[in-house]
């Protein structure tokens, strides 16, 4: 950490990713447009609400841009920093989920963020987080190989042990523990990065960010058109629910934006606007449903072959 912080590059970077996703979603969906709500936060920042609903090709997608401050970092943010419990802070954040309406194509979720605390007497500390995860109902391997390939491609400027690190790290943060299954098919995912300087780790989750659309919208296309059912749309409609108990039992965004008096629509933006519950439900043996367990849902080399 020899170089500073420069924060206002992290906030026009992540205000330039905002309208780049915001225009690349809506071309892609060919009718739905964003909506935007700017608010504040009374204890200082505030950000930019924009929720793309009932479209064309996403039911709903939201992407989320905020700049906070507070006097006191929340639980979620010092859980595995202990030492900065009681620290004031500065978080500025990006955000993106989208749920498709085709069960076919995937749910997918990028994020990238920035702390600062400032410590009395000391150097203030900062780290960047984030990254980029896949959720299929229906996996194609061709899909999860080019989701992985691209996710290596942003990594492979910063050494060969980058990729695979930090899509361990997904595998292990995106799982759900009382149901002993992952999310979905993992990426990248980090935390606490600040070790290779701030200029080396700012232009690593530029790199990220810029990959992301790269890693997801090829397979949208592939997908989108895909005819399905009412079957299909169930089972999505069922598997959305393992989406909604990660974010909010789990998920750290979700309980930092909570914990720290972030606007609630913002932070619940993430959840489908659809979705079921079965109890004990279990697929058929053999069917596609059972597929995404026997097959997808297992820790996997995806790129094992090249």
């Amino acid at each position: 950490m020899n170089d500073l912080p420069d924060i206002r590059s992290v906030v026009s970077c992540l205000r330039e990713l905002q309208d780049r996703f915001c225009a690349a979603f809506e071309a892609e969906d060919g009718g739905g447009s964003f909506r935007q709500d700017a608010w504040e936060r009374a204890e200082g920042g505030g950000g930019q609400s924009r929720v793309l609903a009932e479209g064309g090709v996403f039911e709903q997608a939201g992407i989320n841009f905020s700049d906070v401050q507070g006097a006191q970092l929340p639980p979620a943010a010092t859980a595995r920093r202990p030492e900065l419990a009681g620290c004031a802070f500065r978080a500025v954040g990006l955000s993106l989920v989208a749920h498709p309406r085709n069960p076919y194509v995937p749910t997918s979720h990028a994020n990238l963020r920035f702390f600062l605390a400032p410590r009395e007497g000391g150097e203030a500390l900062w780290w960047f987080g984030g990254g980029f995860d896949l959720t299929p109902y229906y996996g194609f391997e061709e899909d999860c190989v080019h989701w992985h390939q691209t996710a290596r491609a942003a990594c492979a400027p910063f050494g060969a042990d980058v990729y695979p690190r930090f899509k361990r790290w997904c595998d292990e943060y995106f799982f759900l523990k009382h149901r002993q299954e992952p999310r979905g098919i993992g990426g990248l995912f980090f935390d606490d990065l600040n070790e290779w300087g701030f200029a080396r780790c700012f232009d690593f989750v530029r790199r990220v960010g810029q990959h992301y659309l790269e890693a997801y919208l090829p397979i949208v296309r592939r997908r989108r058109d895909t005819p399905y059912g009412e079957r299909e749309r169930e089972f999505q409609l069922y598997r959305r629910g393992r989406y909604v108990e990660f974010n909010l039992v789990y998920d750290r965004g979700t309980l930092f934006g909570l914990q720290s008096g972030g606007r609630t629509e913002s932070i619940l933006m993430s959840l489908p606007p659809r979705v079921c519950w079965r109890y004990d439900w279990q697929p058929t043996p053999g069917t596609p449903e059972a597929r995404l367990g026997d097959v997808f849902l297992r820790p996997r080399d995806w790129l094992a072959g090249g």
